[in-house]
């Protein structure tokens, strides 16, 4: 495991570029840039804004976007469409994501930028549950070492993962499908920014949860095993000062946002 280069992250964003002025540059020499955050965390997604004004990619990859819905993006981009226009075009409100606004902000940083969307349907994740990633990745699955079985403490570590962030209220005969669904996310992710990169050349920046940026298992693992000569390099961008070392090559540190207890929904 990679010993981070940690920064602390003043609040306010336009004042933020001091302290990443390092990572920037850091940054200008990988292929692919994965940039996690807390979602619904707007320093976050300001940081993120001001690292893809900075590198100017050439494409952006969107956890929170489908395939479907960045062609309407491009579409309308293209078109000379505001962005203003696409909350309502991609029908947002029904997505489940926390404010429009939060990535919008990061797509009008990179004004030249491809957007490509990087979600698996639902249906075909709640079907890894039950039928495994690799089978409903289907064809290439064996690329990203879908095919093969975790190691066994990797499975532990990333059960147990699952089981603290459902508030440890799973029963614990879905664990190991919720860690097939999260390979599927992670592959599903770093298969769309390979293509991209493939389309249109590097560097590359996903825009993701710090889950999917880590880089022991999430989506620089997949990329490792895909294509080893990828030079990748994450952000995990956290609420807390963490206890040793994490498991991304740069990390950012801001104070939680004010919001309900998560765990509240599994407890009534």
């Amino acid at each position: 495991m990679r010993i981070p280069y940690i920064l602390p992250m003043i609040l306010v964003a336009s004042s933020a570029n001091a302290d990443i002025s390092d990572i920037i540059k850091e940054f200008q020499t990988a292929d692919i840039i994965i940039l996690g955050e807390v979602h619904d965390n707007p320093y976050h997604h300001a940081i993120q804004a001001e690292i893809t004004a900075a590198i100017q990619p050439s494409a952006l990859v969107f956890e929170m976007f489908s395939p479907e819905q960045a062609a309407i993006i491009n579409a309308l981009r293209w078109e000379g469409a505001g962005i203003g226009s696409l909350e309502e075009d991609l029908e947002w409100a029904k997505s489940g994501w926390p404010s429009f606004d939060f990535y919008a902000q990061i797509i009008k940083a990179d004004p030249e930028g491809v957007v490509f969307g990087g979600s698996a349907p639902i249906e075909t994740v709640r079907e890894a549950v039950t039928e495994g990633a690799a089978k409903m990745f289907g064809e290439g699955a064996e690329i990203y070492g879908l095919d093969q079985s975790l190691p066994p403490d990797q499975q532990s570590a990333r059960e147990a993962n699952q089981m603290e962030a459902h508030c440890n209220a799973l029963p614990s005969t879905m664990l190991s499908g919720m860690v097939e669904a999260q390979r599927l996310r992670d592959i599903t992710l770093a298969d769309r920014a390979l293509r991209a990169l493939d389309e249109v050349g590097a560097p590359i920046i996903i825009i993701a949860g710090n889950g999917h940026a880590r880089d022991d298992w999430g989506i620089p693992a997949a990329l490792l095993i895909a294509d080893p000569n990828v030079r990748v390099m994450t952000l995990g961008q956290l609420e807390a000062e963490p206890e040793g070392a994490q498991p991304f090559t740069h990390i950012l540190v801001s104070d939680p946002v004010d919001r309900p207890d998560p765990c509240l929904d599994f407890r009534g």
